[in-house]
């Protein structure tokens, strides 16, 4: 027998935009999409997709095209989103902050045929326009006296007047796209057929103790009972939909019928976030750990020295993935809220690896994880690692999975790994398991740092030095060492104005010393005024990397 993973097509599944439409059908009054002042209803949403989804087809979009999103967050984005699907096309993210050589490369790799952008953007996507060919359709979301519709492209508003499409027989095998840029070389495209992607909406159904939808039945059965129990989601995705925490939440929130929340501004803003929870009454909250943590806790604390403390009361939950989430700053964070902290290890390659709960009066220890019900840590010979053995090994996760790295056979070959006989996404974190059965969490491989021939994970001392009082962030890199291989470099910041002294050098080192073993601890220190993320909140290793290198030579 073959090995496999959970989902096969020969069990049970549901095409997302199939599933969409029921939910449509069965709660058209209630609210799907909020942005500023915007409100849309799930019948208007359905409506406007459908007519989208007309102008794909016409352009000559079906099964398999790929439609690329170079957009920021909005509405559109997810209509454009159901579109996709409605034509059994493949919805394919594109960064926003890709430039020339990096959008170039997307659009032509992903074989994209529409393309739906951002007015501001326009100028660098014209100019790779005339290399990618094979691109049907341009389609312009924004437009503005400042930003007009260019000649090549036709406005959003205009293309969802379109005669709507019909409804078709779909596949639960159709796919979508989640370009990863990783640390290293170009990006690499996720496949997720919708059956995986909508299993991993399985705890999300637990709500309401309900299995996975995988009839049209089912869908609205699901729909419903969330709307009758007053349990549909509220969620608001603070990272950009074009990151896999928001995009693959949202997707679980909209299956059964509940509603997203998109911020307005073009970066991350605490204070607009804040509003939105108060004014929507968001029951759910994605962020991207400390980089979205600090300053909302910030904004917290400045309006309530304002006298006009925000109400965080309707969170149940907030949820953070992509990279680690310091206790002290949940801790702060539970300070105005009662919701459940989940910390959640996933990836574009997977999720559900592991979970770290918080709520008050219970702490846990930054980095240690419980795994999740599909997810176990092997040896890269394969053998699973036992509770307190010490051994160092890879996380793998099972269940709804994606299928590999669209036209990668290698790559995928080296992520989605075969052990025990069945097929496990391994994107490459390594971890140890304790005695209690937690994993604690070291990093990822790809940056590794081998010192002295030892093996250090960055992610593992940014955390001890962002415990302490005058660190706000901090990037930890390897540097090329004549004595070592490599010597440990922090680039920090701190929370507050302090001079660069060798004195506060020594005591970031020394504290680390007293947390780590000696070789894990930095050897230099290099003070910044921000450390630079993505607006995931994902380290940029590559900056901090030329930063180190400035900063000791």
């Amino acid at each position: 027998m073959s090995p496999s993973n959970n989902l096969t097509d020969t069990e049970p599944g549901l095409n997302l935009a199939t599933c969409w439409e029921a939910v449509a059908d069965t709660v058209p009054d209630s609210i799907a999409l909020i942005h500023g002042e915007l409100r849309r209803t799930w019948d208007e949403f359905e409506r406007r997709s459908a007519r989208l989804a007309g102008h794909l087809s016409a352009a000559g979009l079906g099964p398999d095209s790929k439609v690329a999103f170079y957009l920021f967050n909005g509405p559109e984005y997810v209509e454009g989103t159901f579109a996709a699907f409605k034509v059994r096309a493949v919805p394919v993210n594109v960064n926003y902050r890709y430039l020339t050589g990096e959008l170039n490369y997307l659009l032509d790799n992903s074989d994209a045929e529409a393309v739906l952008f951002s007015a501001e953007l326009a100028d660098r996507l014209d100019a790779v326009r005339d290399n990618v060919p094979g691109i049907r359709t341009f389609i312009c979301v924004g437009a503005s006296d400042d930003y007009p519709v260019p000649s090549w492209a036709i406005d959003y508003e205009v293309a969802v007047t379109h005669e709507p499409m019909e409804r078709i027989e779909r596949s639960a095998d159709d796919l979508w796209f989640l370009y990863t840029g990783g640390t290293t070389g170009m990006p690499k495209g996720v496949m997720w057929p919708h059956r995986s992607l909508l299993g991993t909406a399985a705890a999300t159904f637990g709500i309401v103790k309900l299995p996975l939808p995988a009839t049209v039945e089912e869908a609205s059965v699901a729909a419903a009972t969330f709307r009758d129990a007053g349990k549909a989601i509220r969620l608001l995705p603070a990272a950009p939909l074009m990151h896999g925490t928001s995009a693959i939440t949202s997707v679980a929130v909209l299956s059964h019928g509940g509603s997203v929340t998109t911020l307005t501004g073009r970066s991350f803003d605490a204070d607009e976030l804040c509003e939105a929870v108060e004014r929507d009454r968001i029951s759910q909250l994605t962020i991207v750990g400390d980089a979205f943590a600090k300053p909302m806790v910030a904004a917290l604390d400045a309006a309530v020295a304002a006298g006009r403390p925000y109400d965080m009361s309707s969170l149940k939950v907030v949820a953070s993935s992509g990279v680690m989430w310091s206790q002290p700053a949940k801790d702060r964070l539970l300070e105005f809220c009662s919701a459940t902290l989940a910390d959640l290890l996933g990836s574009s390659e997977g999720v559900g690896f592991g979970t770290s709960v918080s709520k008050k009066g219970a702490t846990e220890q930054t980095a240690r994880f419980r795994l999740g019900e599909h997810a176990k840590v092997f040896t890269e010979e394969g053998e699973e690692v036992l509770p307190g053995s010490g051994i160092t090994g890879v996380l793998a996760v099972g269940g709804p999975i994606p299928i590999g790295y669209y036209k990668d056979p290698d790559k995928s070959a080296g992520t989605f790994r075969t052990f025990a006989g069945r097929v496990w996404s391994v994107p490459g974190d390594f971890a140890t398991v304790e005695e209690d059965g937690t994993i604690k969490l070291l990093g990822r491989g790809s940056v590794c740092i081998n010192t002295a021939g030892e093996k250090v994970y960055p992610e593992e001392v940014e955390e001890t030095l962002k415990l302490h009082p005058l660190v706000h962030d901090a990037n930890v890199v390897g540097l090329p060492d004549e004595k070592w291989g490599q010597s440990i470099t922090a680039v920090v910041s701190l929370s507050e104005p302090v001079a660069a002294t060798d004195d506060l050098e020594s005591d970031l080192i020394s504290y680390c010393k007293g947390l780590l073993a000696g070789y894990k601890c930095p050897k230099r220190i290099v003070l910044v005024d921000q450390v630079l993320r993505g607006p995931n909140g994902k380290a940029d290793y590559k900056w901090a990397n030329a930063t180190a290198v400035s900063g000791t030579a």
